[in-house]
């Protein structure tokens, strides 16, 4: 099951966008195909942070826990598709509580993008987002549940996307 959430601000996203910004499943794959290529992933920064108290209300954490320090891998990452500037700006939080068993390998992932693992299995998961307008774009932050494991990935679309965002999405 999936729910989406247009915070409240007075701007809405630019109508080419919405497809984007809603797309269900992997992001990864119909990045692929706009770009015609595979993404080329570059990290800005992967290793454990300290979560604020934001990330772990956004996360659903709740009760007593929101008081305790609690660490998350954190990966952030930008993805270019057929273009020398950036397409999205990603940041993925694993809580380490949601690092067990095979959700080890999401520490592993170098260049490969997430989408590659998450959605590898199911086309789609079942999630929470909530879309936003951002000082740096038009933001989508989602919370997934995968095997009973919660985190979150938000993608803001930088201005290289947008100026390409008027194609349709190819399904």
């Amino acid at each position: 099951m999936s729910s989406t959430h247009l915070s409240s601000t007075h701007l809405s996203p630019p109508v080419a966008l919405l497809p984007w910004l809603n797309v269900d499943g992997s992001l990864t794959a119909v990045l692929e195909v706009k770009a015609g290529q595979p993404l080329r992933v570059e990290r800005v920064f992967e290793g454990y942070r300290r979560l604020t108290l934001l990330q772990k209300k956004q996360l659903g954490v709740q009760g007593a826990m929101l008081n305790q320090p609690m660490l998350a891998w954190v990966r952030e990452v930008q993805l270019y598709g057929n273009d020398e500037r950036p397409w999205v700006k990603a940041q993925s939080i694993f809580p380490l509580p949601s690092l067990t068993g095979r959700a080890r390998r999401l520490q592993q992932l170098k260049g490969m993008p997430i989408g590659y693992v998450l959605f590898k299995r199911k086309r789609t998961l079942p999630n929470q987002r909530i879309i936003q307008h951002t000082s740096e774009g038009w933001q989508r932050q989602t919370r997934y549940d995968w095997y009973g494991r919660k985190f979150m990935i938000s993608e803001i679309f930088l201005p290289a996307f947008l100026s390409n965002a008027a194609e349709p999405i190819d399904e």
